[in-house]
């Protein structure tokens, strides 16, 4: 039988063909398994099910902004740890560890770019540096932004993922809620415009400030959204909460948000926005 004679494939050397580690990734809500060179094309979205999974900030910004516009600023600020606090290890060194992995000082991405040709301010959140809270540095950043803003009266922009106010620094950390919102009055005072884009997750002290001041408030699909977190609130008050309490798309139907956006589709809204809401001589 000539199956018989057919020439094997060499079994002796021992060598099996793996697939390599995080070449594909599952949906964290359908459950489909995708390439993940693929979702990163596609903006960390499940083609499946739209499923918005994290996203670098980086591909975030490249994302929103009209190419090789965007130019950071203030990138050098760090946190002095005002009260050299320590847990399971000295706040100096998770500072140090996430520079390490993160190759930035903080949490934060601040810089000028613009979006369809309208001149803005912007800055987005970095959920892996300590979970994007907010300390001094954070604080600082984001009213430096404002401020920019008023003077060159160009749109604000802050894109908002974070476990809310960083705990390692206490009250400094807290005041930066009183901080931010002030500056921000000043910049409604004058009249620009002011874009908040609220993500998974936006919690704690960012939500109680200025994520939730924007004059148009946007949330990604999905995104949590809220001051505590449901199954706090649910142990808090010892009650059933509605279904989907604190997503985006909960928000909306009860006055919190003015729209939710697809990530791909969130350039393209935001330039219409702009286009309205500022007078023509500032896209020059």
């Amino acid at each position: 039988m000539a199956w018989l004679e057919r020439e094997k494939a060499p079994v002796s050397s021992g060598e099996r063909t793996e697939t390599p580690d995080g070449l594909w990734i599952k949906c964290n809500s359908c459950h489909e398994v995708i390439l993940r060179k693929e979702l990163q094309q596609n903006l960390n979205v499940c083609n499946k099910c739209q499923y918005h999974f994290p996203i670098p900030v980086w591909d975030r910004i490249q994302s929103l902004v009209d190419d090789n516009s965007f130019e950071e600023l203030d990138k050098n600020l760090k946190s002095s740890d005002p009260l050299n606090f320590t847990d399971s290890k000295p706040y100096k060194s998770r500072i140090e560890d996430a520079y390490k992995k993160n190759g930035r000082w903080d949490a934060f991405v601040s810089g000028r770019a613009s979006i369809l040709n309208i001149p803005v301010q912007l800055g987005v959140f970095d959920f892996q540096f300590m979970g994007g809270s907010m300390g001094s540095v954070v604080g600082e950043k984001i009213s430096r932004l404002i401020l920019r803003s008023l003077e060159l009266k160009q749109p604000a922009i802050i894109v908002s993922t974070s476990g809310g106010a960083r705990m390692q620094e206490g009250l400094v950390s807290l005041m930066q809620m009183a901080k931010t919102c002030a500056v921000l009055g000043k910049l409604r005072d004058h009249g620009v415009p002011y874009i908040s884009v609220l993500c998974h997750p936006t919690t704690g002290g960012v939500a109680a400030s200025f994520a939730m001041l924007g004059d148009i408030n946007i949330g990604e699909p999905g995104a949590l959204i809220g001051f505590a977190g449901p199954r706090v609130i649910q142990q808090t008050i010892r009650a059933q909460l509605p279904e989907g309490f604190q997503t985006a798309e909960y928000l909306l139907e009860h006055g919190m948000l003015d729209m939710i956006c697809h990530r791909a589709e969130l350039r393209q809204k935001i330039g219409n926005i702009l286009g309205i809401l500022t007078p023509s001589k500032s896209h020059s």
